[in-house]
């Protein structure tokens, strides 16, 4: 794929999220599917229509969108916002693409937090995106790290995809380096709240920038959790995540799955 055209699929995708500001459905009409759109947000009703039909109430309430960063992996563009929708929120949206048009969504949602254990907010750092030529190598190795620690295949591997304690943090009740990360875990552990990632679905990545979807625990409750994370020299050198958990069946207005 051109960088034209990657270029255009962002372009058209932050559109689409900037139509839930402006109540206008130019963008939603032209860059959504009308019959193919598969909607991931079990809150939210499957279809191009369903989208179509909540812009006027979105617009009402307020809804603010401002998209901090965006990366393209072949049909699939990735955002990363902050949403005032009752509140702000932080958010990451996945948006797959045919022929130019938007065929699948999914997010998470995550209310902002504004004061963290790293005084980094949930959203800021780095946006523009370097080492397009290791973008496989990038995800290959936060593939390793998800699985190796996070899903605890070789937790003993931690130390190997870090620069020392040079570790910026953006998790909102983590400080920065392995040492804020161990100090998370045993807090945690003093409140008895365990987690703990079970499936990972997606690996999205472009240059130095890698974003994995994975399900999980938190708590006792079904949890989606998105990681992004950018590279540097071959190390892990920042995160951010926006946790949310898994609705109920019973509260769910779709019912595809929420992966």
């Amino acid at each position: 794929m051109t960088l034209n055209n990657q270029n255009e699929l962002v372009q058209k995708a932050i559109a689409v999220l900037e139509s839930l500001q402006s109540g206008n459905p130019e963008a939603i009409t032209a860059y959504v599917h009308p019959e193919k759109y598969i909607q991931h947000n079990q809150a939210l009703l499957d279809g191009r229509e369903a989208m179509l039909g909540a812009l006027d109430h979105l617009k009402e309430a307020g809804t603010k969108v401002s998209v901090k960063r965006a990366f393209v992996d072949g049909d699939y563009v990735v955002l990363h916002s902050v949403y005032d929708f009752f509140g702000a929120k932080v958010a990451i949206d996945i948006f797959r693409f045919e022929n130019g048009l938007i065929v699948e969504h999914w997010d998470n949602l995550q209310e902002m937090v504004e004061k963290t254990p790293s005084n980094h907010t949930m959203i800021d750092g780095p946006v523009t995106i370097g080492d397009i030529d290791k973008t496989d190598a990038n995800k290959t190795l936060v593939k390793s790290y998800v699985e190796n620690i996070l899903f605890g295949k070789n937790p003993d591997l931690l130390t190997s995809y870090f620069d020392g304690d040079r570790y910026i943090q953006h998790s909102p009740h983590i400080a920065d380096g392995l040492s804020g990360l161990h100090a998370a875990l045993q807090a945690l552990a003093e409140k008895n709240i365990t987690f703990q990632y079970t499936h990972l679905h997606q690996v999205i990545g472009q240059g130095d920038f890698v974003l994995t979807v994975s399900e999980g625990l938190f708590d006792g409750r079904p949890t989606a959790f998105y990681d992004l994370f950018r590279i540097e020299d071959g190390k892990i050198a920042e995160h951010w995540d926006v946790v949310e958990a898994i609705l109920p069946a019973e509260k769910r207005k779709n019912s595809n799955s929420r992966f």
